[in-house]
């Protein structure tokens, strides 16, 4: 019997891709994932009866175009809806925007929404938007490549780093220079700093400042938000840059779809098999060895959970630097999000545009957060309390363009939160949490609760307990300046591969980060079959 080539922990998205990739290049694989399903956090589950919906990730945009086309995600099913426009933002004081996050979309609603607000912002937004999208081209040409392994020992392939490094200068040296300005803005000014030095709207301030603090406990006014900003401009939904969308189905279509064609590629998935430790002898991972006891042989073993679970849990401290044990130990993970599905009798009626039948704004994302200082004021309160008393909130109602997850007349909407501790006492705090996400959602729409049928909530220590999200962080580790590009997971490591000969970073912990975006998995598949052909 042929041995084993790879075997992959956790049949997350980034781990399916990579099973793909390293399919196709005629490598054996077997996935072994820990749930009853495969998905991760990208999954679609009943929460109610009757009602199914995203679990945990909840939307499209960063799932990267070439990992759709490779992997043939649409001939399995898979079908992305866009938003209407992107973002509804209703205001305390009745009035509202709708807003769009792209360059196109700012010259239309200019004089239509922003105008309403501020007509200097009007003017300006365009501009805004063509110095935000160079930048972000800059660095969506790296998405796809492995970052330089700067700090790391200079072995045979050592030239590789020195190429990545001046391919990376001479790129960043053909910008002129007011573009390299705003690089060096993006990665250490604060959101909030950079939004004000640009606009005086607080509401075009609060949806612009809101991908800041998405998946980021801290305040927009913290210096480096503003890259976690612009991680989220990253992305495309049917060829369109900037575009956000519902995968028809829920997140799981994605994941379905991949696991479909990661069969198709004769990989085997086994669900149920979580993984006790990873085999490691004279200095290489061999294999692992299955909580069932099951031992499994490999040339390589690829990791899709966090490192610090990896480093942490799963691989014997003997076996490790301990200078790189320190490193692991003082990475940052805690993304400060709560996750809620509702169950619905109708769809929310709100009173800054009121109608319970169902509107365009009902199919955008929904931002309960009016201003960059009430941002600031619920990370502060969180800090203090263990969560927001007035928490940020996004809606998203995806039953309103797939009526296949809800009774026909009803709905589920996601509720993405942020600004609860990472490390607070969720069982004692999980319920009080909740209801002030439900008192925020009420207070903007008045039929809210009168409407709700159920729910299903995920604290961050829920996240923990059932994804394995270090610290409930959604991103496999915070998207801070430390730990971006060849400092991801930590300096030194970069080309998804640690320490251990064999052993190999294929999850959101590893560059580009964390998203539902396919490309640490498309990355690590492209390293692994360098070093095993």
């Amino acid at each position: 019997m042929r041995k084993l080539d790879v075997l992959i922990i956790g049949a997350g998205h980034n781990g399916l891709t990579c099973a793909c990739y390293l399919a196709a290049a005629g490598l054996s694989v077997r996935v072994v994932e820990r749930r009853h399903i495969v998905g991760g956090a990208a999954v679609t589950e009943e929460f109610y009866p009757g009602f199914r919906n995203s679990t945990a990730s909840y939307t499209v945009s960063l799932l990267n175009p070439q990992v759709i086309r490779d992997l043939q995600l649409a001939r399995h099913g898979l079908r992305i809806i866009e938003r209407p426009f992107s973002n509804f933002v209703p205001l305390p004081d009745g009035r509202y925007l709708k807003f769009g996050e792209t360059a196109e979309d700012a010259a239309a609603q200019a004089n239509a929404e922003v105008a309403k607000f501020s007509k200097r912002d009007a003017e300006r937004l365009p501009s805004f938007y063509a110095r935000l999208d160079r930048v972000a081209d800059q660095l969506r040409q790296w998405v796809l490549q492995s970052p330089p392994n700067l700090g790391g020992p200079f072995v045979v392939e050592g030239w590789r780093d020195l190429v990545a490094a001046a391919k990376l200068l001479l790129q960043m040296g053909r910008l002129p220079r007011e573009g390299q300005r705003d690089l060096v803005d993006v990665f250490t000014k604060s959101a909030g700093d950079w939004l004000d030095s640009w606009f005086e709207s607080e509401p075009l301030k609060a949806v612009l400042g809101w991908d800041s603090i998405v998946g980021n406990y801290a305040s927009p006014y913290a210096p480096g938000s503003a890259y976690v900003l612009l991680h989220h401009v990253f992305g495309e939904v049917n060829g369109k840059r900037g575009k956000w969308g519902h995968a028809i189905g829920g997140m799981g279509a994605i994941t379905q779809a991949m696991a479909a064609e990661a069969q198709a590629r004769s990989v085997q998935i086994d669900v149920d098999m979580p993984v006790q430790r990873v085999i490691v002898e004279s200095g290489r991972a061999t294999g692992v060895e299955l909580q069932s006891g099951e031992v499994v042989r490999a040339r390589a073993v690829a990791a899709n959970v966090t490192p610090k679970l990896l480093y942490r849990r799963l691989v014997d401290a003997a076996a490790l630097p301990a200078d790189f044990v320190e490193a692991i130990d003082r990475t940052k993970y805690g993304s400060g999000t709560f996750r809620i599905n509702v169950a619905l009798s109708e769809l929310p009626d709100f009173a800054a545009l009121p109608g319970a039948a169902s509107q365009p704004h009902h199919a955008s994302g929904i931002t309960f957060a009016p201003s960059l200082a009430y941002m600031d004021r619920a990370w502060h309160d969180a800090v203090a309390h263990g969560y927001s008393r007035e928490p940020v909130v996004e809606m998203l109602i995806p039953s309103v363009v797939d009526d296949s997850l809800a009774p026909r007349g009803q709905h589920v909407a996601s509720l993405f939160c942020q600004q609860f501790a990472p490390t607070a006492d969720w069982s004692m705090l999980k319920e009080g949490a909740v209801q002030a996400i439900f008192d925020v959602v009420q207070s903007y729409c008045p039929n809210f609760r009168a409407s709700l049928l159920g729910y299903r909530a995920l604290s961050p220590a829920d996240l923990e307990n059932e994804f394995g999200l270090t610290g409930g962080d959604i991103f496999h580790g915070q998207l801070s300046l430390d730990q971006l590009f060849s400092m991801r997971p930590v300096l030194g490591y970069a080309r998804y591969r640690g320490p251990i000969a064999g052993l190999y970073h294929c999850g959101s912990g590893a560059h580009p980060g964390g998203g539902v975006t396919g490309a640490p998995g498309h990355n690590a598949a492209r390293e692994i079959i360098r070093d095993l052909n």
